[in-house]
């Protein structure tokens, strides 16, 4: 597989697909409706770029491994490297922009890993499993603290959540991950889903967007 960022206008982003870092249950209603605890720090784990693909003229998920679940999310990402420890305003310089996506999940895989105390990777981390549309300029969005995130599934809102509910806020958060991991140009940050998720089936019609601004409309392979 191979993958290119770009802006919704079909400019190419010139620097490498890198890692995708991500949050979990970043949404009291999400963590709930599975079941599990609002956590008291923030829960990172980490996509490789492998598995990035674009959700233009659609997108692929396994049917041999059990449910697979969508879970929308704000996506940032990064045009320049971050120190360990950066500033908000560092971290706001380091925003190159935003994109809805889709953090699939194969939900009856993650659920045995966890009954085994065993980590997700082999849930959270396959081919495909990170969906992303294409991005709109950072400026976009001058409050990060007001961005919605919208998942339609033919024709039925499933998702319908804003940045604002966030259990860590964008920028702490970025700091967070920073804090921890190395964070370069290129890198994705997904921010966490709102309640709402569930499984895709092929031949599902979806509309992601972020609310008020770039809609997008893809299918399931």
């Amino acid at each position: 597989m191979s993958y290119q960022h770009k802006y919704v206008d079909g400019t190419n982003i010139h620097f490498p697909v890198g890692k995708v870092v991500c949050i979990g249950r970043n949404y009291a209603e999400h963590a709930k409706e599975l079941g599990n605890p609002v956590p008291t720090e923030p829960l990172l784990f980490i996509k490789p770029g492998s598995c990035v693909v674009p959700l233009e003229d659609g997108f692929s998920i396994p049917t041999d491994r059990g449910s697979v679940h969508y879970e929308a999310e704000i996506v940032v990402l990064l045009g320049k490297p971050l120190s360990k420890n950066p500033s908000e305003e560092e971290v706001l310089d380091a925003i190159s922009g935003f994109a809805p996506g889709l953090d699939l999940t194969l939900r009856d895989v993650q659920s045995r890993l966890r009954e085994k105390g065993l980590p997700w990777e082999l849930a959270k981390s396959f081919d495909g499993a990170a969906v992303i549309a294409p991005f709109v300029p950072a400026e976009t969005f001058p409050d990060l603290t007001d961005i919605g995130i919208r998942l339609t599934l033919n024709g039925k809102v499933v998702q319908d959540g804003n940045s604002s509910l966030m259990l860590n806020p964008i920028l702490p958060m970025i700091q967070h991950m920073a804090a921890n991991f190395s964070l370069q140009a290129g890198d994705l940050i997904m921010t966490g889903t709102p309640a709402g998720v569930g499984p895709f089936q092929p031949g599902d019609q979806i509309v992601l967007e972020l609310a008020g601004q770039e809609r997008y409309e893809s299918r399931v392979l």
